[in-house]
């Protein structure tokens, strides 16, 4: 939404009234305002189609009462938090802390300044499709367990729909890959002073010009679903000399289609439906050649791709190996001023990021093979553009039985795939669109953590070269090895 506008809160309750509670994220979470008292109305969620004990549809709006907020014009751009307080209990329920961002009765949206680019020339897209698809819709004391990967809903296309998953957008639920990936990020940012203006994937999808006013746009965390508008928006930006940082993993893995007027979206997924894989090969996933896959490899946008990545696979979201990257052309303008070696002056190769769980829990990775001197170099066998350069590395261990380690690969590769053999890592790189802008990929879903909470001197560093460079159009990977 646009500062100035008003802001439709979908609300159920069966308190008598509430208000809410509007905060800001910035270098520290900002109360902003508390509007109410609005009367509470109580409305039951819609049961799941299949019948699942206790489990509520995730393929329908809700159709929760609409309340209308007016949000001034003067506020400024940014991410922000809305707290729903009983009336009765508003008295004994203090403010948020930055600490308190996660949690349930509370949800976010995005405000954009009235002339976009004149805050900053920054644009940080929030990954709202991944948040929707993950969103089981519970509320504090009950499970509703409705989501892409609990009890989804498949539809066999028809009616305006086609064949896959289905998915409203206009569910409840609780926020918390807010909490994870973008507050301390956003915190970090506004530390350092770094001009930003934000939006979600629906502005990305429904706006070709979107991205005219912006010389850097940034992924963050885990962003895993893009519909084919957003693809082309961000490769015409490239095109036209922007940058991109995808300081994020398993990033552009499914396609989605937009839906009952936008609030809703189908992917054709392998996620499966009271156990069993209602069609296979699922369609949407971006790498695999038609008609099982869409066929255009989000290595070509991103250089890297989760096929040849992994995860860990502990608990959510867990400890992890702590090596790091294994640096490689630390000449290269991203390492400058880190101090780090790749090993080409007889010293040792260094790791940044080591000692944090910088990898994971998700990553990509580019396909790669080592020349004669042990430099890691992509092959482009996956669609990575040629001028990809690998500038860090973390090998991963195959899946197996020891849990302690990252395994590469997801299911859908090695079946459809079955004779690949080569190695997987976690893969941080650089490339530059011919003619036009310049792509930095971090390959791990924790970057954003990492650089935020600031745990790694060398990761920061890093960061703040990428955005320093890349806020500039035509100031890109000039200076390579």
């Amino acid at each position: 939404m646009t500062a100035g506008e008003a802001l439709a809160l979908h609300v159920s309750t069966d308190a008598a009234a509430f208000r809410v509670r509007l905060y800001r994220l910035g270098r520290e979470l900002e109360f902003m305002a508390e509007p109410g008292p609005y009367p509470g109305v109580r409305k039951e969620p819609p049961p799941h189609p299949d019948g699942p004990a206790g489990a509520a549809s995730p393929a329908v709006d809700w159709g929760f009462p609409e309340y209308l907020i007016e949000v001034p014009g003067d506020w400024p751009p940014g991410i922000y938090l809305a707290q729903l307080v009983e009336e009765e209990r508003r008295e004994a329920v203090p403010r948020l802390g930055d600490g308190d961002i996660e949690g349930f009765a509370r949800e976010f949206f995005v405000v954009r300044p009235r002339r976009p680019g004149s805050h900053g020339r920054i644009l940080y897209k929030k990954s709202t499709f991944t948040r929707h698809a993950y969103n089981r819709a519970d509320r504090e004391d009950v499970r509703r367990d409705g989501s892409l990967y609990d009890n989804p809903v498949y539809g066999t296309g028809g009616d305006g729909y086609p064949r896959g998953h289905r998915l409203s957008m206009r569910r409840p639920g609780g926020v918390i890959d807010l909490a994870w990936w973008d507050a301390p990020f956003i915190a970090w940012l506004e530390r350092c002073g770094y001009a930003v203006e934000y939006c979600t994937d629906l502005d990305l999808h429904r706006d070709p010009e979107l991205l005219a006013p912006y010389d850097l746009l940034l992924s963050v965390g885990h962003d895993e679903y893009w519909s084919p508008a957003m693809r082309e928006h961000t490769a015409a930006h490239l095109r036209a000399g922007g940058n991109v940082a995808f300081l994020s993993a398993n990033t552009c893995w499914w396609r989605v289609h937009l839906t009952d007027d936008d609030t809703g979206f189908v992917s054709d997924t392998d996620h499966h439906v009271d156990g069993v894989f209602p069609h296979l090969p699922s369609t949407d996933l971006w790498w695999a050649a038609p008609p099982d896959g869409v066929g255009t490899p989000e290595n070509t946008l991103t250089g890297v791709s989760f096929r040849n990545g992994g995860m860990w696979p502990g608990e959510w979201p867990g400890d992890r190996p702590r090596a790091g990257y294994r640096v490689q052309h630390s000449g290269h303008w991203v390492f400058e001023g880190t101090g780090l070696r790749d090993g080409s002056d007889g010293g040792p190769v260094d790791r940044l990021g080591a000692g944090t769980p910088l990898i994971g829990y998700e990553c990509d990775g580019a396909a790669f093979a080592y020349d004669e001197r042990g430099v890691a170099r992509a092959t482009g066998a996956d669609g990575t553009p040629g001028s990809f350069l690998i500038l860090g590395l973390y090998e991963l261990e195959p899946v197996n039985e020891d849990v302690t380690t990252m395994k590469w690969g997801h299911w859908n590769c090695p079946v459809r795939e079955p004779e690949r053999t080569g190695p997987r890592a976690a893969t941080m790189g650089v490339h530059t669109v011919d003619g036009g802008g310049t792509v930095f990929t971090a390959g791990t879903t924790d970057w954003p953590v990492v650089c935020g909470r600031e745990e790694d001197p060398g990761v920061v560093r890093v960061t703040r070269n990428v955005l320093d460079r890349l806020s500039r159009r035509g100031a890109g990977d000039t200076a390579r090895p």
